[in-house]
């Protein structure tokens, strides 16, 4: 792998920190910050959610609610440039099928470092998507 500047980079954003933090060691990483896209994966609904069962939420207006708080969140931290994506489904195949689709040379997520039990009960997007990924993927760790 080319340590070049990069033409597309995926970076997975859950509002936490170290998402942020992954964000801004990705803009090393390109020439300009269009060359990043950010993507919130949401979970699906339930069926028996409250919202879901009385037709008061949907996944339009989730979507809208979670674009709107990433962008505030983004101006708010200094990329108000990079592209955004809301998707839906679980996240590590969803990160990696969109950053089949869109070509990327590179994705870059935060691990939150759990072992053991933890991580056997939690799951690991990282790790769900460096088994997916067709592009090669840089795990940052807290």
């Amino acid at each position: 792998m080319s340590w070049l500047p990069k033409r597309c980079v995926v970076v997975p954003i859950d509002f936490s920190d170290e998402s942020f933090q992954a964000l801004d060691v990705a803009t090393h990483l390109v020439e300009k910050p269009e060359h990043l896209q950010v993507v919130h994966v949401l979970q699906e609904l339930s069926p028996v959610e409250p919202g879901e069962l009385w037709d008061t939420v949907d996944n339009e207006s989730r979507a809208r609610h979670a674009l709107k708080t990433l962008h505030e969140q983004l101006q708010r931290r200094g990329h108000p440039q990079v592209s955004t994506h809301i998707l839906f489904g679980d996240p590590g195949h969803g990160i990696a099928e969109f950053a089949r689709q869109q070509q990327a040379e590179l994705i870059v997520l935060p691990s939150r470092g759990r072992t053991g039990i933890s991580r056997l009960l939690i799951g690991s997007v990282a790790e769900r998507v460096v088994r997916l990924s067709h592009c090669p993927v840089l795990v940052l760790r807290s």
